[in-house]
C-alpha cells in the first residue's frame, strides 16, 4: 500500500509540473483519475481551517474576502515516529520549510506570482507535500470559495 501511496503523489507532481490538473477539456485527463479529497463551500465557510485541523498546524493564509486563489494540492506523508515536520513546494524543489508561518507566506508569494494582487482567482495549482509523524498518508485539495460577486477581472461563479 506504501509503493501506490508513493506512486499516485509522484503521479500527481508530475500531472502538476506538465501543467494537467484537471481543466474542463473534452478528454478526461490523468488528473481527473488521481484519488484527493476536494474542500469545497462557500467564501469563508472554513475550507481552509478544515485541513489545518486535520494537519494540525497553521499554515494557510487568512484574511478577509477571497484568500483562497488558486486550488493548493496538499500531499500529506506520514514520517517516521519522532522525525522532522517539514513543508517542500513543487516550484522550490529541495527547500525545506520547518517554520509555517513561512509556508503561509510562500502561498501567499507564489499565489500573487500567478495572478497579481488583483485578487483574480487562477486554476493553476500550488502543489504543497507535508511530512510529519502526525498526520496519515493522504491528497487534499483546497478549492477557491464559491462566489455570488465578481472580483476583480474574476468572472462571476
Amino acid at each position: 500500500m506504501e509503493n501506490l501511496i508513493s506512486l499516485v503523489n509522484k503521479i500527481q507532481r508530475a500531472c502538476t509540473a506538465l501543467g494537467d490538473y484537471g481543466e474542463a477539456t473534452a478528454l478526461p485527463t490523468l488528473w481527473d483519475s488521481l484519488p484527493a479529497i476536494a474542500v469545497v463551500g462557500g467564501q469563508s465557510s472554513g475550507k481552509s481551517s478544515v485541513l489545518e485541523s486535520i494537519v494540525g498546524k497553521d499554515f494557510l493564509p487568512r484574511g478577509s474576502g477571497i484568500v483562497t486563489r488558486r486550488p493548493l494540492v496538499l500531499q500529506l506523508h506520514k514520517g517516521e515516529e519522532g522525525s522532522k515536520e517539514y513543508a517542500e513546494f513543487l516550484h522550490l524543489p529541495r527547500k525545506r520549510f520547518t517554520d509555517f508561518a513561512a509556508v503561509r507566506k510562500e502561498i501567499q508569494d507564489e499565489t500573487d506570482r500567478e495572478t497579481g494582487k488583483t485578487k483574480q482567482i487562477s486554476s493553476v495549482p500550488i502543489h504543497l507535500s507535508i511530512y510529519s509523524p502526525y498526520v496519515v498518508n493522504l491528497t487534499l485539495i483546497d478549492l477557491p470559495g464559491l462566489t455570488k460577486v465578481a472580483v476583480g477581472k474574476k468572472t462571476e461563479l
